[in-house]
């Protein structure tokens, strides 16, 4: 937590962000156990507050919450791997295609100072930036297309996507990289729906081919331990 909430009682939602961050970020994988009382000591709040959080989470399906057992980051099934991929093409070919006809001078250095930002975070060898910066960019597109429904969805999917890439990414497989964000950048400045649609397609199925999603895998960590407490 930064400087300024250390200062003041930390809210619901800051709790909820910073989980989610680090769900997104894949700090803390699949099938980890979320235990009430040591995020009530993580973040000096009750366990009752704790557990409000806990239930926002589980609504936006990022965890599961288990009777008798508690709450644990959600494992996502293969076809539940698959239906994601299916949504955002759908919404993200969208809001390539809309920002084509929409986009400004502005929201276009907007786009291409994040993919900057990006590029030094690979270099830089910052894989938990890169990670973060990379699904940044896809809400970045969401909120220049200005639609909150379609933002909001997915914001959602993204952090699903985290999920399934932390239980099915091959090992030795590298991620896209600022790259293909850049192609779409391009397409959109261009103002080529039909290359903005072909180009975005490519990057999410280069996302989803560099998944094994033949397989289960099983992906369960303490909380404790990622937190070294």
């Amino acid at each position: 937590m930064d400087a300024e909430a250390a200062r003041r009682p930390v809210t619901d939602q800051e709790i909820y962000e910073k989980i989610w961050d680090a769900i997104a970020e894949r700090q803390i994988g699949p099938g980890t156990r979320l235990k009430e009382e040591q995020l009530s000591d993580i973040f000096s709040v009750s366990r009752a507050r704790v557990r409000q959080v806990l239930q926002n989470l589980a609504r936006d399906g990022l965890i599961t919450l288990v009777p008798n057992r508690g709450a644990f980051v959600a494992k996502p099934s293969i076809e539940e791997a698959r239906d994601v991929f299916f949504a955002r093409r759908t919404i993200e070919e969208r809001l390539v295609e809309r920002l084509c006809s929409t986009i400004g001078a502005e929201g276009i250095e907007r786009l291409r100072r994040h993919v900057d930002d990006e590029r030094k975070a690979h270099s830089g060898g910052e894989v938990a930036t890169a990670i973060r910066l990379s699904g940044a960019f896809h809400l970045l597109i969401a909120d220049l297309a200005q639609s909150q429904i379609l933002a909001g969805l997915l914001r959602d999917l993204i952090s699903r996507t985290s999920l399934i890439m932390a239980m099915y990414q091959q090992k030795d497989v590298l991620s896209c990289g600022p790259d293909e964000h850049a192609a779409i950048v391009d397409s959109i400045t261009a103002r080529d729906a039909k290359k903005a649609l072909a180009v975005m397609h490519h990057h999410l199925a280069h996302i989803e081919n560099q998944l094994d999603l033949e397989s289960e895998r099983v992906v369960a960590r303490d909380l404790e331990d990622i937190l070294g407490l």
